[in-house]
């Protein structure tokens, strides 16, 4: 079993992120859901990130922090778009990490003032031509260079939160890959 944190992406706290989670939950993992936007949530992407901006992204990845600091450090940091913000940050600076999953973003892993962790595995999940990750390829393809321990996936496909059942963008196909693929990330944790 492992101890997991997944933040959602910049809709807020959906029921398709809590619904992902339930579905960690029912493979035996423990899961935290944190609320980075104080119960708000949006049906529009373009809203949800204008929120987060007004909100500032740095106290978007606070609230992350703020939110395990009461959490083992032993804790696999899952992040949906906006989400691996928090969730890549803490894998990188926070002692203990077990691993990281960044779905639909990465950023490049000097944003964070430190290298990625030796030994802590990670796995990166988008689209291939998702135009909002199109910027994150790149960072994403550096992370995995420089973590020996790192997996990229890329999907076919142009959706963004394609994983979020919510969505008009979920698509079933890929979402049930990428989570057979997490499972077996959090299986192999032991």
């Amino acid at each position: 079993m492992a101890e997991v944190v997944l933040f959602h992406h910049a809709l807020g706290l959906t029921p398709g992120v809590a619904a992902f989670a339930d579905a960690l939950r029912g493979a035996g993992h423990l899961v935290h859901t944190p609320d980075l936007y104080e119960g708000q949530v949006f049906t529009d992407l373009d809203e949800g990130v204008a929120h987060a901006g007004a909100v500032g992204f740095d106290t978007v990845i606070d609230r992350g922090a703020a939110a395990v600091a009461g959490l083992p450090g032993s804790l696999v940091y899952a992040g949906f778009s906006l989400g691996v913000l928090p969730a890549q940050r803490l894998a990188q600076t926070r002692p203990g990490a077990r691993g990281a999953l960044l779905y639909h973003s990465a950023a490049p892993t000097g944003m964070f003032g430190a290298p990625w962790p030796e030994g802590v595995p990670a796995q990166i999940h988008f689209m291939a031509d998702d135009p909002w990750a199109a910027a994150d390829a790149e960072a994403a393809r550096a992370l995995c260079d420089e973590a020996p321990d790192a997996e990229l996936f890329v999907y076919p496909g142009s959706a963004h939160l394609f994983a979020d059942a919510g969505l008009p963008d979920y698509d079933p196909d890929a979402a049930a890959l990428l989570l057979s693929r997490t499972l077996a990330f959090l299986a192999a944790l032991g």
